[in-house]
């Protein structure tokens, strides 16, 4: 909950205090959200609650940032190559209460995606991403 929500919240709080004081005004955010706050996996309640609350958070400082041209949007990962989902090249709990594989994507996609999000003119935004493993088991999962 620290890390995921509420030390979010303390950067996007600073980050409007700073954005909003500047001139010109306005900037660009990016949250990290994720796809378990739309699909959630099993034994995630704490994981899949805050994520999900970043979707609110982001949807609501778009809203609150429209007045002094801040854009904020959120990317939501599915399945990067990296020591934490390393576990899923092994076999992970499905949703089905069977273990299975998941493919895994490199985790340079995923800093393509932020760059892209993050190239726009502040007169557009991205306000979700979605970038997963194009095999992933996400849709219809849950």
């Amino acid at each position: 909950m620290n890390v995921n929500l509420t030390g979010m919240f303390l950067c996007l709080r600073q980050a409007f205090r700073v954005m909003q004081t500047q001139q010109p005004q306005g900037g660009r955010i990016i949250n990290n959200g994720s796809i378990s706050a739309t699909a959630p996996r099993p034994n995630s309640v704490a994981y899949t609650a805050t994520k999900h609350a970043v979707t609110g958070l982001t949807k609501s400082a778009s809203l609150d940032g429209r007045r002094c041209g801040i854009a904020v949007g959120q990317i939501d990962i599915g399945n990067a190559a990296t020591d934490m989902t390393q576990r899923m090249a092994q076999g992970i709990l499905q949703a089905n209460g069977q273990t299975a594989v998941e493919p895994l994507m490199d985790v340079a996609v995923v800093g393509q995606s932020v760059l892209y999000m993050a190239n726009l003119p502040l007169s557009a935004n991205v306000l979700f991403h979605t970038v997963m493993a194009t095999q992933m088991p996400f849709v219809g999962r849950g």
